[in-house]
């Protein structure tokens, strides 16, 4: 009786650990701890699932992983993927030499988010990545672009995506030529073009998204012109009080070879007439594919849509699909255009 109750797990031990920690990819994270304690042989296996990607956590368990990676050499080194946010609670100064800790042993850590209250924008807190030898491919973060912060992105060769969410930065935001030389992808809140600049100047930026404020618009597009490569996918999200068919005239004069082009208007609706004017601006692009364009209040109907899709191609015809502000997607099916509302 006894060998029969221990034949499955024998069974399941003869399986190569890579198979059980798939198996394992697909438990909870909570089902992982009671498989941790089951015996030695899964508690190796477990922790590698468990510590690998650490994500969607409360504010006080983030804190609690922090205290564990700072103290634990075996638990830093499998991780490789780490989401830690403290978005509406205060952090102390005893959590932030904690995060320092625990930032110098994830030597292996591929990709880092890291976001904290609004009410810390200003706050000088990027001193936590002193010390740190961790080489980024992806990093996300809320903190003020600073001197701090530009010193840790200066080490950084390995970086192929960064994000930058704090509305703050400061003048000493400087980065040397080679600093991040494969990013690939910037995104950032900041409507600032000077930070926009240093970040993509010289490297091979093709994913862009950006936010627009009054006044800012030429030069924030200028800066885009500083990457190494021509751009690719453009996203923007736009404050501008303007007139809105302004905005594509003004992409497409600087960045003509986009494949995909998304438009966010939030403060100046246009109205059925202005998409419809936009198309003619449409006609410089030379590779555009993918085409959103998000405004309150416009069309009014389905078939309002459909003819400013059925526009805009004829504009530029090498779109393919196209996201209008209803958030229908237009797409091109037997010379037509149509949505998948069509079969309804």
């Amino acid at each position: 009786m006894r060998t029969s109750a221990f034949r499955p797990l024998s069974s399941i031990c003869v399986l190569p650990n890579e198979t059980l920690e798939l198996i394992l990819g697909d438990v909870s994270r909570n089902d992982l701890g009671v498989i941790l304690r089951t015996s030695s042989f899964f508690h190796s296996i477990a922790s590698r699932v468990l510590y690998r990607s650490i994500s969607e956590l409360s504010p006080l368990r983030a804190t609690q992983v922090v205290k564990t990676l700072s103290q634990n050499d075996a638990h830093a080194l499998l991780v490789r993927h780490l989401e830690l946010g403290w978005a509406d609670s205060h952090v102390t100064g005893n959590l932030l030499r904690l995060l320092n800790h625990a930032l110098k042993r994830l030597k292996l850590l591929h990709s880092l988010a890291l976001e904290f209250s609004s009410l810390y924008n200003n706050a000088d807190i990027s001193w936590i990545f002193g010390g740190c030898s961790v080489q980024l491919k992806c990093f996300t973060t809320s903190f003020k672009c600073d001197k701090d912060l530009a010193s840790f992105l200066s080490t950084q060769t390995r970086m192929r995506e960064l994000s930058l969410r704090s509305s703050e930065f400061t003048d000493e935001f400087h980065l040397p030529p080679t600093a991040m030389p494969n990013l690939s992808a910037f995104r950032t809140v900041l409507p600032c073009p000077a930070v926009t600049a240093t970040v993509v100047r010289g490297r091979p930026v093709e994913n862009v998204s950006i936010s627009l404020s009054p006044g800012d618009t030429s030069a924030s597009l200028d800066a885009l012109l500083q990457s190494s490569k021509e751009l690719k996918r453009l996203t923007v999200m736009s404050f501008e009080t303007g007139e809105p068919k302004m905005l594509i005239p003004e992409v497409a004069k600087r960045l003509s070879g986009l494949e995909a082009l998304h438009i966010m208007i939030l403060m100046a609706p246009p109205t059925q007439g202005t998409l419809t004017d936009c198309g003619s601006a449409l006609s410089s692009f030379t590779n555009l594919q993918y085409l959103t364009f998000m405004a309150p209040g416009v069309p009014d109907s389905a078939e309002d849509e459909r003819a400013v899709a059925a526009a805009w191609h004829r504009a530029c015809p090498t779109l393919k699909t196209i996201i209008l502000p209803k958030g229908v997607v237009w797409f091109r099916r037997d010379d037509k255009w149509a949505s998948w509302n069509d079969d309804e």
